[in-house]
């Protein structure tokens, strides 16, 4: 998991301020508090020691939903009972493109016993973005694996790092990607740090590209440019979240990459979201 969710290095030292482009607020989503997920990237060590304990944590800190980066050896039959006893749901999960293209009958089976509905692909390999046309053919890659996926009920979304603000053959990779991915069956799971930390905002993209984003990473920027807990960062969730009918944001994972007491920072993250949320 870590490879394909590697962070990034190289970064932009641009940080666009998100004041300069928000739009007038729109109607929040009806019982969006209910919605505050949590990306369980977050918690991979803790995971790591017992997924059972640990999505009993997340549940007594007051999340409703998860969205998994690994299963750690459990099975779906298993998964889906710890989500039960806790009172949780996982509408999403992440997945390499070659899981979902070459072992399809299995994840298939796996995701539709844990109850997945978005089944997203978090990263695409250096060799397929150093171009424009490269990033086409990979989307369309997506493309092909998304019909499938919505055949079988679900839903193919793609998540973004920052390398997708950056120019290739004089145009945004993002915009590439978005412009090639079919409308009718490949939807978005913006990352809200890595977005700012590209150098671009998410407002542009919901005015251009609207209903197309039905789950956030509420991930917060330090002044630094470094990872923060939701709140404790400089990123004004509260004008992104006024937004959400526009965008269409349905799900609202909280994420850190690197936390340094991650429970802790699950808890302060959620306070926060919720807060914004109610």
């Amino acid at each position: 998991m870590a490879t394909r969710r590697e962070v990034v290095t190289t970064l932009g030292a641009a940080t666009l301020s998100l004041a300069s482009c928000r739009t007038a607020p729109a109607q929040r989503v009806a019982g969006s508090a209910a919605k505050v997920g949590i990306q369980l990237y977050t918690l991979r060590s803790e995971m790591r020691e017992s997924v059972p304990n640990t999505l009993e944590a997340v549940a007594g800190i007051g999340y409703s939903e998860v969205e998994f980066a690994g299963y750690f050896g459990h099975s779906a039959v298993d998964i889906r009972a710890m989500l039960d006893d806790n009172g949780l749901t996982a509408p999403a999960a992440h997945f390499g493109l070659p899981e979902l293209e070459n072992d399809w009958d299995a994840t298939l089976q796996f995701a539709a016993t844990v109850g997945h509905h978005y089944l997203v692909v978090p990263w695409i390999d250096p060799a397929d973005r150093v171009s424009a046309d490269t990033y086409r053919r990979v989307v369309d890659r997506f493309n092909v694996v998304a019909e499938r996926v919505g055949a079988a009920g679900m839903t193919f979304g793609y998540h973004n790092h920052d390398f997708e603000f950056e120019f290739v053959d004089g145009r945004l990779a993002y915009d590439i990607i978005l412009e090639q991915a079919d409308p009718k069956l490949v939807q978005f799971e913006l990352d809200l740090f890595w977005i700012t930390k590209g150098g671009s905002d998410p407002f542009t993209y919901f005015r251009a590209f609207p209903g197309r984003f039905p789950m956030v990473h509420v991930k917060d920027m330090a002044s630094d440019g470094s990872m923060a807990d939701v709140g404790a960062g400089q990123i004004d969730f509260a004008s992104i979240f006024a937004e959400s009918v526009r965008a269409g944001i349905k799900h609202y994972f909280v994420e850190h990459d690197n936390p340094a007491d991650p429970l802790q920072s699950a808890r302060t993250s959620y306070a926060h979201v919720a807060a914004l949320l109610e």
